[in-house]
């Protein structure tokens, strides 16, 4: 059962790393911000107090404003995390990340958007750490 929980909760850290890092990449390719953000739906930003567990999508955002509008595409969508699993970002990290043409994570304000979601499947966790200019870590986490 270690065995099994270890993996899952690999398996849902290494999907979140790979969506950062399409979010990046697909920043810089098309030269203005693209954003990740929660969802439940996979159309639309959640913002209620649920994590990203309950899924994300990775879109097109060039009017920085974090938020699906009319006429962004959503370059993807990503599955609601299986049950018994949390997924959580600290306040900057908490509803989205969002990467602007430099390669680099900025709020909404265009303040540097650091932060920390830890994916927790008890007891385990691991942190996913995003530094001042964007760039993705993992590391091990305190118990959930």
């Amino acid at each position: 059962q270690a065995l099994i929980r270890s993996n899952r909760l690999t398996t849902l850290t290494n999907e979140l790393v790979g969506a950062l890092h399409l979010t990046r990449s697909e920043a810089i390719k098309r030269n203005h911000r693209v954003t990740l953000c929660k969802s439940a739906n996979g159309a639309q930003c959640a913002s209620g107090a649920q994590g990203y567990e309950q899924g994300w999508i990775v879109f097109d955002d060039p009017n920085n404003n974090a938020t699906v509008d009319s006429g962004e595409t959503i370059i993807r969508v990503f599955a609601a995390a299986p049950a018994g699993m949390t997924l959580t970002g600290n306040t900057n990290v908490a509803h989205y990340i969002s990467y602007t043409a430099t390669g680099t994570s900025h709020l909404v304000s265009n303040a540097f958007q650091a932060g920390t979601l830890t994916v927790c499947l008890t007891p385990e966790a691991r942190d996913i750490v995003i530094n001042s200019v964007g760039r993705v870590r993992t590391e091990p986490a305190p118990d959930c």
